[in-house]
């Protein structure tokens, strides 16, 4: 395969969030492995650049412009990461030009200064800089002049790339953060040497170099110096330099593209959940729009948080009798409460529960939004047995309450992982420790008021938890608690703008007491729970679709790239043709 068809075909695979990011990378990789450009056999062999190098070298100490150089350690073989073209030759950063430059002028002169947020991550950005007179910025910094290359040494700077080549410095002098490694390039394109910088290779190769303490790790001097440096003639550096300009602003236009098509799917997928969304609609103009999300999921939704927003329109056309038709055959909503208010009276009088406090009737005056026929506002101890939890011994991590434990014990970090569904606990609580709390049964909706509000969830077992989590038992008539539990899922927002600023939010029971519940009739309610469930499962499917898309694509670019980087026998040498 050649690289240009590699990156001609790129942009199909560049719905992976990261592709663009490692075609950069490779882009690199293949520079500074001599096979991003053709090699021209009539260039001048890199052998004789380093040659001429050593004696601009030899001349500049004679003229004392700068100080004889230490001596520089031969590179063996083991020591060289991958082979080079014909005409190329290995040096060292320390071969090619002077380490760490001095500058020396009048302190009166205008010159730049470069902190390290200045310095650019990013390949082709140009660092920007501070103007200050020289004598304020001598001393206590690193001197660099124009043209000269700064490589950032502490983490994760390093790690991200951090190094630049200094241009546009007023007066030609600049000085900055002290955590640079300086090179003044001889006769070497110092575009090639950042591209060797932001390599792959160099610094994946020196991270596990780096000396110091966990957040202050700085790349040696020695790695800067005398890594093995790829060396291409000096025409064929000015041509890869091109190259590598060329190919960065195709990865512009690829990223451009990807983030203006992902706009437009963001706006198509807001524009379209808000229609569902909004008030009292055109009922046909309402049903086109369902249809019209329901036909076009798949390229709507394209990142998880797509998927995340679809799932709370769904749920909160659910809770708006909007999402399955309404039957007027269904015993209306009102009834359904008649009764259960009669049971909950008998029960009183038998004294099989304690005499609840009496609501006053709900007062919808203030509803969020009006009631499709049948339906009516409830809250929720009218519809079945409510209350916090308990847990009174202090403190309540004490042992004595665990010792050889068996009941259950939930908190509110089991709620909030619960996903709808209480499938863990937290610890078991003995008979002492029962005898301080309470055990609710399995099918028990709980809902947190303290730390994680108004996360939800139904529990799977018999279980005890504290007064930080409320619960509700429903009434037998409605057979789960799921219909509710999606209904506070659509009002956690709301729930939330009940909380004080502190940094331990909670709501109280009273707040949870007088929220108002769209009840729907009884058979309507387990249709919306039907309908519900279902779409939640084109939701889990589409989750699955894309994780399952971008792993695949990951593959996908992993592996043509390595195909580009290390091509089989039968394809020894890459080329742009």
């Amino acid at each position: 395969m050649s690289i240009e068809a590699l990156l001609t075909n790129f942009d199909r695979l560049m719905q992976t969030p990261e592709a663009v990011q490692r075609l950069r990378r490779f882009i690199l990789d293949l520079a500074v492995r001599g096979k991003l450009v053709p090699q021209d056999p009539d260039d001048e062999p890199a052998a004789e650049l380093v040659k001429r190098i050593a004696a601009e070298k030899a001349r500049m100490v004679q003229a004392g412009e700068i100080r004889k150089p230490k001596a520089i350690p031969p590179l063996t073989e083991r020591d060289l990461p991958f082979p080079l073209p014909a005409n190329w030759t290995w040096s060292q950063i320390a071969e090619i030009g002077i380490l760490s430059p001095r500058n020396e002028t009048a302190d009166d002169v205008q010159a730049s200064f470069i902190p390290m947020p200045m310095i650019p991550a990013d390949y082709g950005v140009t660092c920007t800089h501070e103007i200050r007179p020289w004598g304020e910025i001598k001393r206590g910094y690193t001197h660099f002049a124009e043209g000269d290359v700064g490589l950032a040494k502490i983490t994760p700077c390093f790690q991200n790339g951090k190094s630049t080549v200094f241009r546009n410095l007023i007066g030609g002098l600049g000085s900055g953060t002290t955590e640079l490694h300086i090179v003044r390039p001889l006769f070497v394109d110092p575009n090639f040497i950042v591209l060797f910088l932001k390599s792959p290779n160099f610094i994946e190769t020196g991270i596990p170099r780096m000396t110091g303490t966990a957040g202050q790790k700085r790349v040696p001097a020695e790695y800067f110096a005398h890594s093995p440096f790829p060396l291409p003639p000096f025409a064929e550096q000015c041509r890869i330099v091109a190259k590598v300009d060329e190919l960065m602003g195709l990865c512009d236009r690829l990223e451009a593209a990807r983030a203006e098509r992902e706009t437009a799917r963001t706006r198509l997928a807001a524009a379209s959940l808000a229609r569902l969304n909004a008030p009292d609609p055109d009922q046909a103009t309402f049903r086109e729009h369902v249809a019209f999300v329901l036909n076009n999921l798949a390229p709507m939704t394209t990142r998880p948080e797509q998927v995340k927003a679809l799932r709370q329109t769904i749920l909160n056309l659910a809770v708006r009798g909007k999402l399955v038709e309404q039957d007027p055959d269904d015993e209306p909503a009102a009834e359904l409460l008649k009764r259960i208010a009669a049971d909950r009276s008998s029960l009183e009088k038998t004294g099989t529960i304690k005499k609840s406090k009496p609501l006053p009737p709900a007062d919808s005056t203030n509803a969020p939004f009006d009631l499709p026929t049948g339906w009516i506002w409830a809250r929720l101890p009218e519809v079945g047995t409510f209350g916090r939890g308990k847990s009174k011994h202090r403190p309540r991590n004490d042992p004595i309450l665990y010792e050889n434990g068996k009941y259950p014990f939930i908190q509110t970090g089991d709620v909030a992982r619960s996903g709808g569904t209480i499938k863990t606990y937290t610890n078991h609580y003995n008979d002492i420790g029962l005898t301080q709390s309470a055990l609710w049964p399995a099918g028990t909706l709980c809902i947190t008021i303290a730390a994680n509000i108004a996360d939800s969830g139904i529990l799977t077992f018999d279980a005890c938890f504290p007064d930080s989590v409320v619960g509700l038992i429903p009434h037998d008539s409605f057979g789960s608690a799921r219909y509710f539990e999606y209904f506070i899922r659509t009002a956690k927002a709301n729930l939330h703008e009940f909380a004080p600023s502190t940094a331990q939010k909670n709501i109280n029971l009273g707040i949870l007491t007088e929220m108002l519940v769209p009840l729907p009739p009884l058979a309507e309610q387990r249709r919306i729970v039907a309908k519900v469930d279902e779409m939640m499962a084109v939701c889990d499917r589409l989750e699955g679709s894309l994780a399952m898309g971008d792993e695949t694509r990951g593959r996908l670019v992993g592996a043509l790239l390595h195909e580009a980087l290390e091509p089989h026998r039968n394809h020894p040498q890459l080329t742009a043709d």
